[in-house]
């Protein structure tokens, strides 16, 4: 549905593994926030994009996937719908998985007699989705490391960076630590003898 002086053109962009059980009624529920936004009634009347050279929204169910790139006209509003479909895919993903949101200024791009010093409110949101919080700071760390490795690698042999990647290792394990550490306030200790167990849950691979 069409939002007329809508104040941007936000483009979702993005992958996510879906766990082998979750139907197109289980994505539909996951993703109710954001084509129920536009004023569609279902998943399949909300997954075309305001551009028809984008692909949408689409459920590729023999590989468990949802494939995003969908361009909506809307408001701020839309990061509520944005943080209530992330919390509902945690619960149908597979593995950690990073959404990428724009937010498009369109009154800025349309007023030919704007100030020239007026500023622009484009926007981009990085979000993270997984099943666990391992998951979603695995998909951090990776993106992390991607960034420093590909700024440094201007200046520096990529042989010669293991340090920097063991730096951030480290600042995502205790991240990690503090994380699991603030869950078990106020727990009982779990087990006999009343020692505490260990973490309750996996650590992201690569955080030693």
């Amino acid at each position: 549905m069409a939002r007329y002086n809508a104040p941007f053109e936000i483009h979702v962009h993005g992958q996510v593994a879906l766990r082998p059980d979750v139907t197109f009624e289980l994505l539909q529920d996951a993703l109710k926030p954001i084509w129920k936004y536009t004023g569609a009634k279902s998943l399949a009347a909300g997954s075309d994009s305001f551009y028809e050279d984008e692909p949408g929204i689409q459920f590729e169910a023999k590989e468990h996937l949802l494939q995003m790139c969908w361009t909506v006209e809307g408001d701020d509003d839309f990061r509520q719908a944005l943080d209530e479909m992330c919390m509902n895919l945690n619960d149908v993903a597979q593995s950690g998985a990073a959404i990428e949101v724009t937010f498009y200024d369109t009154e800025f791009e349309d007023d030919e007699d704007a100030a020239d010093d007026a500023e622009s409110r484009d926007d981009f949101v990085m979000l993270f989705v997984g099943p666990d919080p391992a998951s979603i700071m695995q998909v951090q760390r990776d993106l992390l490391v991607q960034d420093v490795v590909n700024l440094m690698e201007r200046h520096f042999d990529g042989a010669e960076l293991g340090g920097v990647v063991a730096a951030i290792d480290s600042l995502f394990s205790q991240r990690f630590d503090d994380l699991v550490n603030s869950l078990q306030l106020g727990k009982p200790p779990r087990g006999t003898g009343g020692g505490a167990s260990g973490h309750g849950g996996r650590k992201p691979r690569h955080l030693h």
